[in-house]
């Protein structure tokens, strides 16, 4: 310019485009799209739940209209537009959209199907207890507030937010020139994830995902690999690959449907069935003779119909290929830290909340520790009052008006204003002996307040404990089970990933037919009952072992040659109860001769037990287990056998349990472990018991504890229990004493089991039946009897073998279990 005109001053247009979309990108960063992370919430959301605070909205009094609450948050806090502010209350509403959702509402509030939802004239809300949660304590200055657009009311810059709403409600927004997309998590997970940090401030990412798994979307369904799931803690960027669930449903006529009851989150269902019917028109999905959505407030389910003889799992992959039911979620750690935007790692994210709720308690506590100070300080000034009670009566009364008596109240009792302005204005009742008594036990009780607050803003550690207990109890409330799955994706399956871990009954034959059954084959019947066929056995076969495992477990098989051989519960041949099952031969490179007569299921190898093993002639031999931690094709030796000898029986055991030995004539020892010394592999043991000319060793068990019982079992049918007071402890290698008493009616002894009121009987017999029975249902008599009918037995029948199951009796599931053998 050539002329400077007075009033006007050049600048740069440059610089001004500059500045001025620089101030409105910051303007739309921090004042609508991103989250705080502190609270988890934008401006607008935070604002709708404090004007429905103001309204008294709370989750106990009756709803009011939504257009009430928008026009109190437009007027107020948000002068915006209606239809964004109403919007942002309707997530806040649907319980598709939020894990946890923050408002109640009532009437239509759209659906997953994309249905809108009705106008704000119609429909009503109030606050959910979550909602109330995140403003808990907000009256107590535990945060800043800021003047609104007029600057005629306060609001919160941001909430005291007892619950990590960021990480369990998510958040998702577009600025300019950034985003966000914060996947939702589990509350449990996330609270137990929180405590850890607390607890351990070093902790890793990869610690910390051992509880906080993945997101966990209101909608359910899958999540494809952990392996994107850790980037994204790690770097705050990820790709997760997310698909619906579905089942197959066969039809009488052959034919089969798939169910999907599950979509994948922010899909909609309604798009998504258009989407396949035109890719089934199109021929790009192929085998589908209908399609149908039935879904009702129950759950949902879309079901499609196949054409005869098509295959299930080719049609759902055409269908993840070519629609949304398989769709990648792109996760973006984006928030706001301190009014800054920022890209976290879950650890960052945690450690900002962990440091927002230690502000939020002790300014909480400063402000309790004002209160209580100011009145404890009023309190004195009444005890004062009412100790010197004649004296300031009189003076009031001569008084020429309030402010001398102030005065004169002030000199003589050296009291502060406030306290003398109290005085004055104490009413006449308080002047009575049991007021005065309340005024004691008030100020006695504020006494005890102020120095626990005092303790508390002086010691973090009791900030951080109270920051712990009131996720414990926001847990206990809000918490519950995650509702997506996270499976391993292909790149990251191996065989054990595609098995499911299931309890599964094993059976081994005494011609050597090994099988695996589910559990729930096997019904639970009375003590007594005929039982059901567990095997159909040739002539002269019979089931010799039956144990309970999980389809991960290694099974230790143990040769009567005294070697041990590796075989993992999956590869162990599924059948049904009435088949006979696969030749163990067949599955391990046994030797002729050799039989497998002890078997053991274990985890892992560790160093901390050991394995006892007997014979029939009474040896026994501890060996580490880690001894066995390198599984071998070709077996090798557990122990050296002698000629005639045989192994019997392998367990478990720890330091300070007992070894119990029971013999076929009803005799049994009880000794130390420690007696029996820690040997290698490749040797003979020691003796356990000394036994009679035709007596054998057919059960040895671990005692760990005094309050269990013993059951005794023997071939006709007939067991007891016993408490292990009866059995006393001796030194290794005697004679031991009667456990029953082997009569003609019992027959000898097949097996000694430990057992309580918990467990259920596993019963097999020589012709292949099995019954299932409750240990409580036994008697607990004498060591020196011969016990009660257990098993109801045919003529030519007799008892081979037991196992134990503990039982839920709630659920009635197995939650644990131990193995069993015998000769």
């Amino acid at each position: 310019m050539e002329e400077k005109k007075e009033g006007i001053l050049p600048i740069s247009v440059k610089l001004e485009l500059k500045n001025s979309y620089l101030d409105y990108s910051m303007s739309v960063i921090v004042g609508r799209a991103l989250p705080d992370v502190r609270d988890g919430l934008k401006p607008c959301h935070r604002r709708i739940l404090y004007a429905m605070k103001d309204l008294g909205l709370v989750h106990n009094k009756p709803y009011k209209k939504s257009a009430r609450v928008v026009g109190e948050v437009l007027g107020k806090y948000h002068p915006h537009g209606d239809t964004a502010v109403y919007e942002a209350l309707v997530r806040m509403v649907q319980d598709f959209s939020l894990r946890y959702p923050l408002v109640d509402g009532q009437g239509n509030f759209g659906s997953v199907d994309g249905d809108n939802a009705a106008a704000m004239r119609y429909t009503e809300v109030k606050m959910k207890s979550s909602a109330e949660v995140l403003l808990d304590d907000l009256d107590k200055n535990t945060v800043d507030f800021k003047a609104n657009f007029d600057e005629s009311l306060e609001e919160p810059i941001v909430l005291p937010a007892r619950i990590p709403n960021l990480l369990v409600n998510g958040s998702s927004g577009i600025a300019v020139g950034m985003a966000t997309n914060i996947p939702p998590h589990n509350l449990s997970e996330v609270v137990d994830g929180i405590k850890l940090v607390i607890d351990n401030p070093e902790v890793t990412i990869e610690e910390l995902m051992k509880i906080i798994k993945g997101p966990d979307f209101p909608t359910g369904g899958i999540i494809l690999g952990v392996s994107e799931i850790r980037r994204m803690y790690q770097t705050g960027r990820g790709l997760l690959k997310t698909r619906g669930i579905f089942t197959v449903e066969e039809y009488a006529n052959g034919r089969q449907a798939l169910i999907i009851t599950e979509i994948p989150y922010t899909v909609n269902k309604a798009n998504l069935l258009e989407n396949i019917a035109a890719l089934v028109q199109d021929k790009k999905i192929t085998g589908v003779s209908d399609l149908r959505d039935e879904s009702d407030r129950t759950g949902m389910r879309v079901v499609i119909e196949l054409k005869r003889n098509e295959i299930p799992q080719v049609v759902i992959n055409q269908i993840f290929k070519h629609t949304s039911l398989e769709r990648t979620f792109g996760a973006i750690l984006v928030a706001l830290d301190r009014g800054y935007p920022k890209l976290m790692n879950l650890k960052q994210m945690i450690v900002c909340y962990i440091e927002h709720r230690k502000e939020v308690v002790i300014r909480r506590t400063k402000f309790d520790l004002n209160n209580a100070e100011n009145r404890a300080h009023i309190l004195e000034g009444f005890r004062i009052a009412l100790d010197n009670i004649d004296q300031i009566v009189k003076l009031i009364k001569e008084a020429k008006d309030r402010a001398v008596a102030r005065a004169k109240l002030m000199e003589i009792f050296n009291l502060s204003e406030r306290q003398a302005n109290a005085i004055l204005e104490m009413r006449l009742y308080q002047l009575t002996g049991l007021e005065k008594n309340k005024i004691d036990e008030e100020y006695a009780s504020l006494l005890k307040m102020i120095e626990n607050y005092q303790s508390i803003l002086n010691d973090d550690q009791q900030v951080l404990n109270i920051i712990k207990e009131e996720l414990d109890t926001v847990r206990s409330k809000f918490g519950d089970d995650r509702k997506t799955q996270i499976v391993p994706s292909d790149s990251e399956l191996n065989i054990e990933d595609l098995i499911p871990d299931e309890k599964v009954v094993i059976t081994v034959s005494h011609e050597g037919y090994i099988k695996r059954v589910p559990i729930d084959t096997y019904k639970q019947q009375k003590r007594g009952g005929k039982g059901v066929i567990g095997l159909d056995m040739k002539d002269a076969d019979f089931v010799e072992h039956l144990f309970v495992g999980t389809a991960h477990d290694y099974i230790l098989l143990f040769s009567s040659l005294g070697k041990v051989y590796w075989l993992k519960v999956y590869n162990v041949p599924s059948a049904t109860r009435l088949s006979r099952g696969k030749a163990i031969v067949n599955l391990l490179p046994i030797s002729q001769g050799e039989k497998i007569t002890a078997m053991i299921c274990v985890r892992a190898f560790n160093q901390e037990q050991a394995l006892i093993m007997a014979t029939k002639k009474g040896t026994v031999k501890k060996t580490n287990l880690s001894a066995f931690s390198n599984p071998r094709k070709g077996g090798i030796i557990a122990i050296n056998i002698d000629e005639g000898d045989e192994l019997i029986n392998v367990g478990l055991v720890n330091k300070g349990n007992d070894i119990l030995l029971v013999t076929n004539k009803g005799m049994s020892i009880r000794f130390p472990e420690k007696q029996a010394r820690e040997m290698g592999r490749a040797t003979r043991g020691v003796k356990g018991i000394t036994l009679k000319d035709d007596d054998l060793v057919v059960d040895m068990e671990i005692i760990e504890r005094e309050e269990d019982t013993l059951l005794i079992i023997s071939e006709n049918g007939y067991g007891k229990r016993t408490y292990f007071s009866q059995y006393r402890t001796q030194g290794r290698g005697g004679k031991g004493i009667i456990t029953m008493k082997t009569t003609e009616r019992n027959g000898k002894v097949v097996s000694g089991k430990i057992i309580t009121d918990e467990y259920d009987l596993m019963l097999i017999t020589t012709s292949g039946k099995m019954v299932r029975t409750p240990g409580k249902g036994i008697s607990v008599i004498g060591r020196n009897t011969q016990g009660v009918r257990i098993i109801a037995l045919e003529k030519g029948d007799s008892l081979s073998s037991i196992a134990r199951i503990a039982i839920d009796e709630a659920n009635d599931t197995i939650v644990a279990e131990t193995i069993d053998s015998s000769d």
